[in-house]
């Protein structure tokens, strides 16, 4: 482990009990031996050196091609005595501040999401195999934070309660019509139709979702109520009554803020409530990690609330109520990754080793910034007018309450699952 690395790691870590074992097979501890033993272990020289100039991305990378593996302890209790020593605020070392500010100062242009980009980069993440996700989500395939009402709830319920969440601050009245931008597997706009009659259309740049969203319309009989199109939120001319994104707009990236709000407010009707649901950052405006845009979800951008309300107010809306949601993502992502790994040799056979791990990181460390960094989910609700609501929130907790009741009648009533056989998905090292 050459000298300015060790340097480095032992003016950051000065709590916690780490251990890192160098390619020459010398390991160094670090911290002040409290906590979880965690000994992590450097193969080669190239992941020494890669991971001194450029350790955001660098790490994660040595760690899915197996230069980096963990000897004690797993990868989120390695970024768990990071990110304590860091602090919520994520300060990076001073090595790093320089690479890191580079990539804030470049954002924009990283986030150049035409119509055309913006569907590549949905098919880089969504277009996977849909066998993957079946292998850690939830029955009703939600991607997106859980709400978990109580602490003992499973994710099926947790998502359950989510969708009823959703739905309380919408507000519907039955028949009314309802856009979803960013549909996914059609959960919630199945869901939608299914507790309020409503009239749904889910918009999708992902041929999968889109594909398995429709089957499952059609399945149990919706389809005259709920249809999906794969469609750019920005061909939309229509008007609804209700709009909704969940899990979408952490794609549109910065630049696109204004349009994505000017466009919300033509097609919301006069009368109308949007609830937009997305991760945010509780910090000021940073760049997106370097490893989850060039691997996972490029063209992302998880954006501060003071770059999405300016937007918002420009473009006539009325901000009529906001909640975050802190720990929430931090416990779903638990779940997923615990059945994640569960599924491991599963998960091998569609893909490979590689893809495993970088799978791994990824779920581990979304966990770890929702847990210790200062990532959160934000659900803002939008009006055309100030007297569109009422004036307190108890119709959200009634409107929940009446609807678990609803779905407890009716939770003997078959629901179809993503059922779809999957097309073929050939082995693959990852980006």
């Amino acid at each position: 482990m050459n000298t300015f690395l060790q340097r480095v790691v032992a003016h950051l870590v000065r709590k916690g009990h780490l251990q890192i074992t160098g390619p020459g097979g010398e390991t160094h501890s670090f911290g002040d031996g409290t906590g979880t033993p965690v000994h992590a272990r450097l193969h080669t020289r190239h992941a020494e050196r890669a991971i001194t100039l450029d350790p955001m991305l660098a790490f994660p990378e040595a760690y899915m091609t197996g230069e980096v593996t963990m000897e004690r302890g797993d990868i989120l209790d390695l970024l768990h005595v990071v990110y304590i020593n860091m602090g919520p605020a994520g300060v990076e070392a001073t090595w790093t501040r320089a690479v890191e500010g580079l990539r804030h100062a470049f954002r924009r242009l990283q986030q150049v999401n035409t119509p055309l980009r913006s569907r590549r980069n949905v098919q880089r993440h969504y277009d996977l195999s849909g066998e993957l996700y079946k292998l850690f989500l939830d029955e009703d395939m939600q991607y997106s934070c859980a709400y978990f009402e109580r602490p003992d709830m499973t994710l099926e319920e947790a998502q359950m309660a989510k969708k009823r969440h959703l739905a309380a601050k919408l507000k519907i009245r039955p028949g009314q019509t309802v856009l979803d931008i960013g549909s996914g597997w059609g959960g919630l706009g199945l869901y939608l139709a299914r507790a309020f009659e409503a009239d749904v259309l889910g918009v999708t740049l992902s041929t999968e979702q889109h594909a398995v969203a429709t089957e499952r319309a059609q399945a149990e009989g919706l389809n005259n109520h709920v249809h999906f199109e794969i469609r750019d939120y920005r061909d939309l001319n229509e008007r609804f009554d209700r709009v909704i994104s969940v899990g979408m707009f952490e794609h549109v990236g910065v630049n696109h803020y204004r349009t994505f709000f000017d466009k919300c407010a033509k097609l919301l009707k006069p009368d109308g409530v949007m609830v937009l649901h997305s991760i945010g950052r509780s910090g000021p405006p940073c760049a997106t990690n370097a490893f989850i845009r060039k691997h996972i979800f490029p063209g992302g951008y998880i954006p501060a609330l003071s770059e999405v309300l300016p937007a918002i107010e420009k473009s006539g809306l009325i901000v009529s109520d906001v909640e975050i949601l802190r720990l929430h993502y931090a416990d779903t992502l638990k779940h997923w990754r615990e059945r994640f790994h569960a599924n491991r040799e599963k998960v091998l056979q569609i893909y490979d080793e590689r893809f495993f791990r970088m799978w791994d990181f990824y779920l581990a460390g979304s966990e770890a910034a929702f847990r210790w960094q200062d990532l959160m989910v934000f659900q803002i609700q939008l009006t055309q007018r100030n007297d569109t609501l009422p004036v307190t929130r108890d119709y959200i907790g009634k409107c929940e309450s009446a609807l678990a009741m609803h779905e407890k009648a009716h939770d003997h009533e078959p629901r179809t699952k993503m059922t779809r056989k999957p097309r073929k998905t050939k082995k693959t090292t990852g980006s």
